[in-house]
């Protein structure tokens, strides 16, 4: 996606089929930027969520909004419940540990299960940041299991986890 087609004439586009009213919320919660509205940011985004929770979309803001906070438990936890959601909607296992090749279709460019591989990663570097190697290695596995084309990228936090390990056992 191009930052032109992020970028509309209706502010930030979040995905296809927003549903009108979670996009009100998400748009006043992408204009909610100074440091004294970030709890109503965060409120609207709650409030997106609770409008309609299978809006996975709604998921992926709010994990990214308390990982570039600072708030990887948060991130954490909103990754983990992106995935929850993401299985249900998909109707797949919602423990990744138990997932495989042939519990969904994973290379589909578009639904439950691409954001469910998305998400997938982003768990991978939120643990990363948290200093969480062995969870986020484990995450790793199973996303390359998913989807070994590696069509959501990855590979990239595996050399960026390689990479920290690395320096973490450098003299």
């Amino acid at each position: 996606m191009s930052l032109q087609q992020l970028f509309s004439d209706e502010g930030v586009l979040f995905g296809r089929d927003i549903d009108p009213e979670v996009n009100v919320y998400l748009q006043q919660a992408v204009h909610a930027t100074g440091e004294a509205d970030l709890p109503k940011a965060e409120e609207l985004l709650w409030s997106a969520q609770r409008l309609k929770p299978e809006q996975l979309e709604v998921y992926i803001a709010l994990y990214k909004f308390y990982f570039y906070k600072g708030r990887l438990a948060d991130a954490e936890r909103v990754a983990r419940l992106g995935l929850e959601m993401s299985a249900q909607v998909g109707g797949f296992s919602a423990d990744w540990m138990q997932l495989s090749p042939e519990s969904a279709v994973w290379d589909r460019p578009n639904g439950a299960e691409r954001v469910y591989l998305y998400t997938l990663k982003a768990l991978a570097f939120i643990c990363l940041r948290r200093m969480k190697f062995a969870d986020s290695q484990q995450v790793l596995d199973k996303l390359q299991e998913l989807d070994p084309l590696d069509q959501v990228g990855g590979s990239v936090i595996r050399e960026v986890a390689a990479a920290m390990q690395e320096l973490e056992h450098e003299p």
